[in-house]
């Protein structure tokens, strides 16, 4: 799930959707295949990537990113990678932070959830940086587990510790797998995926073939976004505001753990990064897939509301607040839209039918901030294998990046409590 933010002196931010030790220990999917050499195994567009790279499209990009990202926990630990590769400091929740002007920073919680920002050089902290005071409890753990191997394993699985709650050849699948003794395992997070790389695929190779677009898509626009908007020291060079992106796991299951959006992790992040900086949170986007009209169930939309794949951003509404866009923030995006000629369309569920959610609303009540609810279309939502249109990837990356440049100087100029 993704969202994104503007903090203020006026100021911004933006806000999106990390391992264990066994999971870290797993050979990463680039060591057993390169995803660029890859692509042309499932689809003939090789050439069409490369063109579309060349012309500043983020697409191949997009599928790297995706065949990289098999789990939440992959999908953090690219986005660390590239946060890193890209000039980003690596932030620790429980040290004091020195943030600096002009400074790129991010951390992670649960190696499943991420936070990144940019630090605007002409906010000013006079005073300093005056962390909370915070207190961590060390869970405790009680348990009796029997001994569960069979007498047929027992002689392979000798070294398997009675302490284990798995089965034995599961352990030892895992241990030889990543090449250590069973008793190395002391916790496991299991994951059934489709090794299915991502791809491009259509009569036109206009679409894009994958699982996890949902909302994966999203994270990675919003995440190079960041990047590409602060890439040399002139980006931040007259920015009053921190930029920022948020990662979060768990949205599907209601997104209320430590690492989801329900957690305090943006709100503790804010409150260390600005407190001594700004005095309102002005406006955020809350980025999240949406569900694209099918042609063969056309029935299903509102018909002057059928989001298209390939026509551009989509924004949410919806009375029972489900969706955070007001009428304000809707039109505060669309204004970002028009001035960088870019597409967007708008979406209401049909009123007989029931309505999903983002973490948008979970944001904006939390911490008052005004937001709007928009996602890229698609097709297959939560499927093994959804499909987006290959543009739109473009458009929201775009669009983001249009966000963190443009919409202070828009905001300002916008009264609505007078």
């Amino acid at each position: 799930m993704a969202a994104i933010t503007r903090l203020h002196p006026p100021s911004l931010l933006s806000s999106f959707k990390s391992s264990s030790s066994l999971i870290t220990r797993f050979p990463s999917s680039s060591t057993l295949y390169s995803p660029r050499r890859l692509r042309s195994l499932c689809s003939n567009a090789q050439a069409q990537v490369s063109t579309a790279e060349a012309n500043g499209s983020i697409v191949g990009d997009l599928l790297d990113y995706l065949n990289e990202s098999w789990t939440h926990f992959h999908a953090t630990a690219e986005a660390k990678r590239q946060l890193i590769d890209a000039g980003f400091h690596l932030l620790n929740e429980n040290d004091e932070w020195d943030l600096k002007p002009g400074g790129r920073y991010f951390f992670t919680r649960n190696m499943s959830c991420l936070v990144a920002f940019a630090v605007g050089e002409n906010t000013v902290n006079k005073d300093g940086f005056k962390p909370n005071v915070e207190t961590h409890l060390i869970p405790l753990l009680a348990s009796k587990l029997e001994e569960t191997a069979s007498s047929d394993t027992k002689e392979k699985s000798a070294t398997i510790s009675t302490k284990g709650a798995h089965h034995p050849l599961l352990m030892q699948a895992l241990s030889d797998e990543i090449n250590c003794n069973v008793d190395d395992i002391v916790s496991i997070e299991l994951n059934v995926c489709d090794t299915q790389l991502s791809c491009l695929g259509g009569g036109n190779n206009e679409f894009i073939f994958s699982g996890r677009l949902d909302n994966l898509a999203s994270s990675y626009c919003a995440l190079r976004a960041l990047i590409d908007s602060c890439k040399s020291p002139v980006d931040l060079s007259s920015e009053h505001a921190i930029r920022m992106v948020a990662l979060f796991d768990n949205e599907e299951v209601g997104s209320g753990s430590i690492q989801g959006a329900g957690a305090p992790t943006m709100f503790q992040a804010m409150r260390r990064i600005i407190s001594c900086l700004a005095e309102k949170y002005v406006g955020e986007v809350s980025a999240d897939m949406a569900h694209g009209v099918h042609p063969n169930f056309m029935d299903k939309h509102e018909e002057y509301h059928r989001p298209e794949m390939q026509k551009g951003l989509v924004i949410k509404h919806n009375a029972n607040q489900r969706y955070a866009t007001s009428g304000v923030t809707s039109f505060l995006f669309q204004e970002i839209g028009k001035i960088h000629n870019l597409p967007t369309q708008e979406f209401v569920v049909r009123n007989d039918m029931g309505c999903g959610s983002t973490i948008g609303p979970i944001l904006a009540s939390g911490a008052g901030i005004r937001t709007v609810d928009c996602g890229i279309a698609q097709l297959s939502m939560h499927s093994v294998r959804e499909i987006c249109g290959k543009e739109d990837i473009d458009v929201a990356h775009k669009y983001f990046k249009a966000f963190y440049q443009t919409f202070s100087s828009i905001d300002r100029k916008l009264i609505v409590d007078s």
